[in-house]
Order: C-alpha cells, then structure tokens, then sequence
C-alpha cells in the first residue's frame, strides 16, 4: 500500500516538472483577417492648384484675343496709311499739274502747251495738240502771262483707283488790257488713274485761268 502510494506522489511530481501545457499554435490566417479593398479610389487637389490652373487658362485666352484684336488693328491702321499716302501722291501730282497748266508766257506758247501734256495720257495730250493753235491766237495777242501759285488740293472722289482731286491755286496775271495785273483763284479739276501709272485722264477748269470766258 505505501508502495502504491509512492509510485502516484513520483508520478506527480514528474507531470508537474514538465511544465504547462504548450498553447495550440495559431491557425494560419484565421487570428488576423486581411482589411477588405475599397471599390474606387479618391484623388484629391488643393484648391490653390485649381484656381492657378485657371488663371493660367484666362491669360492664355485673353493673350489669343488681344493678339487677333492687334494684328486686326494693325492692318487697318496700315491700310488707312496707305490710302492717306495714296491721297497726298494723287493731290502733289494734281496740284503740279494744276501750277503749270496755269503758267503762261505769251512768247513761249509751246512750252506752256507742253505743261498741259506732261503725265497726260495720249488721247488727252492730243485733245490740247488740236486746241493749242486756237489759244495761241488768243493769248498772243493779248501778250497774256501769268503765274500760279498752289493754295490747296483735295481729293474728292477715288473709285477703284481713279482719282478726282479738286486743285485751288492763286493765279497772277497780265496783259495789254490790264498791264497792272490781276488776280484770281482757279480751281483744277484733275482725274488721275493710279493703275496707269498716274497718268492724268481728264482735266477741267483750264480756262479758268484763261481769257477765254
């Protein structure tokens, strides 16, 4: 009987030397579930980023139209200096013409016919080769003279580069009836055709600064 009881207290002892129990080793997966994945995702801009962006945008556009607004300008501005040039070209010829069509010296009728042809065309230089005789007899004469000088020219009128230019000149005369002189103001009318060289097409009041009337 006490040796019974002997072998139970060895037995007892030897469980209890060995220690606790060792704990069951975790399940693989099962202690720490993985999270769970989001269906979208969400990007997100600070809002400096966004306003820079679209002044950004603005500049470029309001650069795009003062640029369009400039070149627009630009060629309008050019094209109005050219046709101002134009006008100043079309009233010197006219104003030239006009200075000369009205100086006249009796004993060199030749010369003044000559200043009514220069920068005319051919039907009009011959228009005043078939007038010039009868002048002469008129102004020989008389022992005409006289001299011009320019007051102002405008041009009236431009079609397709057809000029009218309206020429004002001061004319200072004498003669054997009023050897004291005179003087009187002449307006030109002068056509002139750009595509042609300049040429002068048409010329009236001439007689204006003429004893002819």
């Amino acid at each position: 009987m006490a040796d019974n009881e002997a072998d139970q207290t060895v037995k007892l002892d030897k469980q209890n030397s060995a220690g606790p129990a060792p704990e069951a080793a975790p399940v693989s997966g099962a202690a720490h579930p993985a999270p769970a994945r989001q269906s979208g995702a969400t990007v997100s801009l600070p809002v400096s980023s966004v306003l820079m962006g679209a002044v950004a945008t603005l500049f470029l556009v309001l650069a795009a139209v003062f640029g369009f607004l400039w070149i627009s300008a630009k060629g309008d501005l050019d094209e109005k200096n050219a046709q101002a040039a134009d006008d100043r070209h079309a009233e010197q010829i006219a104003t030239d013409y006009a200075v000369g069509a009205a100086t006249v010296n009796y004993q060199d009728i030749n010369a003044w016919v000559a200043k009514l042809k220069a920068n005319t065309t051919p039907q009009l230089a011959n228009k005043f080769d078939a007038t010039a005789p009868k002048l002469e007899q008129i102004l020989v004469p008389l022992k005409w003279t006289s001299t011009a000088t320019p007051i102002t020219a405008k041009v009236i009128s431009d079609d397709n580069g057809v000029y009218k230019v309206n020429v004002f000149v001061n004319v200072s005369s004498t003669n054997a009836q009023s050897p004291e002189g005179a003087q009187t103001t002449v307006t030109y009318n002068v056509t002139l055709d750009q595509k042609s060289d300049w040429k002068i097409t048409d010329v009236g009041g001439v007689d204006g600064a003429l004893p002819l009337k």
